[in-house]
């Protein structure tokens, strides 16, 4: 089978394909090397572009960008130290096998650790996106602990009462290897960069007898499974679609068909970017408007609205403001939170916090050598409001942001373009 067959079929139809798996014959070599590594390479070719190519922009400095040798060092580095990951991680699979009553094969657990990895690997891509790329980048390790679980049961013979811890501790020991690889490559690439996933929310899976499992609704596991059959519908139709010979529309039912099930089942479009300018004040925190730009931008179904501003008073104070509509894609933002992602951590230069509050995912960022403070939020699993002050403390970012009309723009989470109009 071909390898973009095998991505679709194992994302679309994880249930059904994990059998078909189980019955062919492979090597290791063959697996890391024809599937793992072409695969692997998209996270850290979406690294290297975020990193030295697009890079971040600073306000009154321009864009800061990562060297593009060290940037490539490290995208080398990552796309190794990743291969070494899933092969370490299905040494993990088979000594843990019969603990959890699973069959012990070394050739069967290197199957689970590799094609269990495969919508972490593609969705990489959206670390692309500036600073909630990561965030949405999780959705896809997120859906590889899914498909771990079906993986253990079709290919490891685990038991299915006995499936969900054999998941969880794989996944904590991944954790555990994904944060000593991290370590690593910020000594090689000498840049302080690096992303946590944890695993959140396992404590709160359904019970179990020995001849079903249940998950608690609303809980991660149970998300995930409702996400895995909507999928299979999609696949359907965009398999019907194809056999008609329509393969343009076939793609496009598969993007949509992507985004409503994040959604729910509904279909969100982005709103428009002078809707969204609506919310950008003349003044910020004491600052006249200097400039500003909005944008809608997206293809096949999926489209993403910013719109920024810039503030200043000539003295040396200014605040930039963004404000983004992830629409369709807000679904990745609200399985993304699923995740815990809080933590905090201070140094000479300064201090960083990410928590939650009132329902919202807050990011703190402040400086203690007179750089910038930068105060970002979630807003309804959809709207992302973030705001960098030069010359103003973090105490003052936070108070602009605070005097936007936030609970206007978190009560249209469920807004449509169209509706708008």
């Amino acid at each position: 089978m071909g390898m973009i067959d095998r991505v679709k079929n194992i994302i679309l139809t994880p249930k059904t394909e994990w059998p078909v798996i189980d019955g062919e014959a492979s090597t290791t070599q063959g697996l890391l090397l024809n599937y793992a590594a072409p695969l692997a390479a998209i996270g850290a070719v979406a690294g290297f572009i975020s990193n030295s190519i697009i890079g971040s922009i600073i306000p009154f400095v321009g864009t800061l960008r990562t060297p593009i040798i060290m940037g490539a060092i490290g995208a080398v580095a990552a796309l190794v130290f990743g291969l070494a990951m899933v092969f370490v991680l299905s040494l993990i699979i088979n000594a843990l096998a019969p603990t959890f009553g699973a069959e012990k094969n070394q050739g069967r657990a290197i199957k689970v650790a590799v094609y269990a990895m495969t919508p972490a690997w593609v969705f990489a891509v959206l670390n692309i996106l500036p600073w909630v790329g990561w965030l949405l980048a999780l959705l896809g390790a997120l859906y590889s602990f899914y498909l771990l679980y079906l993986g253990l049961q079709a290919v490891m013979r685990s038991p299915e009462d006995k499936a969900i811890g054999y998941t969880a501790v794989v996944v904590i020991c991944g954790v555990v290897i994904s944060v000593i690889i991290g370590t690593i490559l910020g000594l090689i690439t000498a840049v302080s960069a690096g992303a946590a996933a944890t695993v959140g929310g396992l404590s709160g899976l359904g019970s179990s007898t020995a001849s079903s499992v249940t998950f608690e609704k609303g809980s991660p596991m149970a998300k995930l499974e409702q996400f895995g059959k909507s999928m299979e519908a999609v696949n359907k139709n965009a398999e019907a679609a194809k056999a008609a010979g329509k393969p343009e529309e076939a793609a496009a039912i598969a993007m949509a068909g992507v985004a409503a099930a994040m959604n729910g089942g509904k279909n969100i479009e982005a709103l428009d970017s002078t809707t969204l300018k609506s919310f950008v004040p003349e003044t910020l925190g004491g600052l006249a408007k200097t400039s500003s730009k909005s944008e809608k931008t997206g293809a096949m179904g999926m489209a993403v609205s910013t719109t920024e501003a810039s503030y200043g008073d000539g003295s040396g104070k200014s605040i930039r403001l963004e404000i983004s509509d992830t629409g369709s894609a807000a679904g990745f933002l609200a399985m993304a939170g699923m995740v815990k992602v809080e933590g905090e951590k201070e140094d000479a230069n300064g201090s960083e916090k990410t928590y939650k509050s009132g329902g919202r995912t807050i990011h703190e960022r402040s400086s203690k050598t007179g750089g910038s403070n930068e105060y970002s939020l979630i807003l309804g699993d959809r709207f992302t409001v973030k705001a960098v002050g030069n010359g103003v403390d973090l105490a003052g970012v936070k108070a602009a942001v605070a005097s936007l009309d936030l609970a206007k723009l978190e009560g249209m989470k469920n807004a449509s373009a169209a509706a708008t109009k």
